[in-house]
């Protein structure tokens, strides 16, 4: 059975010969380790081998297990991915470093009113759902654009990109066009797409960071 470590080992490997075949610039796709539903015996191995980029999907979660390892590993920048509910936004400001999954007016608000509060430099991506499906979070790709200047002029709030999570059983490579598209006209320089199944996919159409999970932690 391999280790993450071996794991993490590959999938970097698999990212630089992926920037290479799209003729970027080597160390130009950020990897952010996806350590949803492993605990801190899991994540602190592949932390000791020197990655220092992690996201989580939930708050609550991520509250349990990252402030010991952050505490341990200081240098640790960790990414909320998944749906952020506007009573936890207190508590997700205190303990990340970047938020991807703004996409709405209501959070947006939140989040500037405990950046304010708590004196935190977060960098913010908007989650576009670039499928309009019904069940997802994200905002609509027709209002992407207005969103992040109004997140910007409105709210104060320092958007650097976009996220997205195609629809698991279409084709991936239109919906990282569009969010790719959509970055431009909004003049943000990020691209959070790709996840375990299609991350060499989304680094050939832009992506600067891919949330790779099972790959390298195993199937949860």
């Amino acid at each position: 059975m391999t280790s993450p470590v071996n794991n993490l080992r590959e999938v970097e490997r698999r990212i630089r010969q992926a920037e290479k075949e799209a003729g970027r610039p080597s160390g130009s796709v950020t990897l952010v380790a996806v350590t949803k539903t492993f605990g801190p015996e899991v994540i602190r191995p592949v932390l000791e081998a020197g990655h220092r980029i992690f996201g989580e999907n939930r708050v609550q979660e991520a509250a349990a297990k990252w402030p010991a390892l952050k505490q341990a590993f200081p240098d640790t920048e960790l990414h909320l991915i998944g749906p952020l509910q506007s009573n936890k936004a207190k508590q997700a400001v205190a303990l990340f470093d970047v938020i991807e999954t703004v996409d709405r007016d209501k959070i947006a608000i939140e989040l500037a009113k405990e950046i304010g509060k708590q004196g935190r430099h977060l960098r913010l991506y908007v989650q576009v759902n670039t499928g309009a499906e019904p069940q997802k979070a994200g905002i609509d790709p027709r209002e992407a654009v207005a969103f992040v200047a109004r997140c910007r002029e409105v709210h104060g709030l320092a958007i650097v990109g976009l996220m997205c999570i195609p629809p698991i059983d279409e084709n991936p490579g239109p919906h990282f066009a569009l969010l790719e598209k959509l970055s431009r006209e909004a003049g943000v320089p990020a691209l959070s797409m790709g996840m375990s199944g299609d991350y060499e996919t989304a680094i050939a159409f832009g992506a600067t960071s891919v949330r790779v999970g099972s790959a390298i932690f195993g199937s949860r």
